[in-house]
């Protein structure tokens, strides 16, 4: 029988969430499929190559027959650090032209709704691969995901906390990502607790943050307080009533095609 495959993103982000499947006491149980980019994910199960991955929730309204994995997510209730835009000194009501990260899904269409529902006009967009220097030489204002937007030189930048900026607007926290299952797959993974392997990869922080020591320039501390404070792995009725909205509001602005209800997992 073929080993069962799962996909995620590699950003540190993910890594309380995959620890268990590399390292823990679901090593060698699945392939895990890791690639930086979450768009990735998304794609392989689209295409049915993966009985389950870690994908951008925007991804849940444009796949067809999926399910949600309950109470498990790569989001915030307030502040993400993580997700950013990010301008050499303009306020966001001033921004003409952004450079969107390739790599996001979830997050570009959170800029636009930000933009066209909160701040009331569209600047031109382009799709740029994630180096903050070339963005800004083509635009006055990028969007950065993911572990880069972790470093940026806040002297030398100014950095706008994407999650921070829809919390203000709406009073709701805001989930990046979820695990989802094919319909056609979901027997294989209803076979793994996606809730004990969070909390496993969450008893060993100290392992994670020493994997990632010399990949992130910030402190032991730093990272510590990103992945306890800032990311959250669980999702609560704030968070639940932020996805909903942000569903409504990007059906709104054409940016899904339909406002599917949640399915989950358990309930098929």
């Amino acid at each position: 029988m073929l080993t069962p495959r799962i996909s995620a993103s590699s950003y540190s982000n993910t890594a309380p969430l995959i620890w268990s499947f590399l390292y823990g006491s679901q090593r060698g149980k699945y392939e895990l499929i890791l690639d930086n980019a979450p768009a990735r994910s998304a794609k392989l199960l689209a295409q049915k190559r993966v009985s389950a991955a870690l994908v951008p929730v925007i991804e849940y309204q444009r796949i067809e027959n999926v399910l949600l994995i309950p109470n498990v997510c790569v989001g915030t209730k307030k502040r993400v650090r993580s997700v950013c835009l990010v301008t050499k000194g303009k306020d966001l009501k001033n921004v003409k032209t952004i450079s969107l990260d390739v790599s996001s899904r979830t997050s570009v269409a959170l800029t636009q709704i930000i933009f066209r529902e909160f701040f009331g006009f569209e600047p031109v967009y382009k799709i740029s691969k994630p180096n903050l220097r070339e963005m800004l030489n083509d635009s006055d204002c990028a969007l950065l995901i993911g572990d880069p937007a972790l470093t940026i030189d806040e002297s030398a930048y100014r950095k706008f906390d994407l999650a921070e900026t829809w919390k203000s607007f709406t009073g709701f926290g805001f989930v990046f990502a979820m695990w989802m299952a094919q319909i056609s797959k979901a027997e294989i993974a209803r076979k793994i607790d996606f809730a004990e392997v969070r909390d496993e990869g969450l008893e060993h922080l100290d392992e994670i943050i020493a994997n990632y020591e010399t990949e992130i320039s910030i402190s032991r501390e730093d990272f510590r307080k990103y992945l306890t404070k800032n990311i959250s792995f669980s999702i609560d009725e704030n968070m639940w009533k932020g996805l909903e909205l942000y569903f409504k509001l990007a059906h709104k602005n054409n940016l899904i095609e339909r406002d599917k209800p949640l399915r989950f997992i358990e309930n098929y």
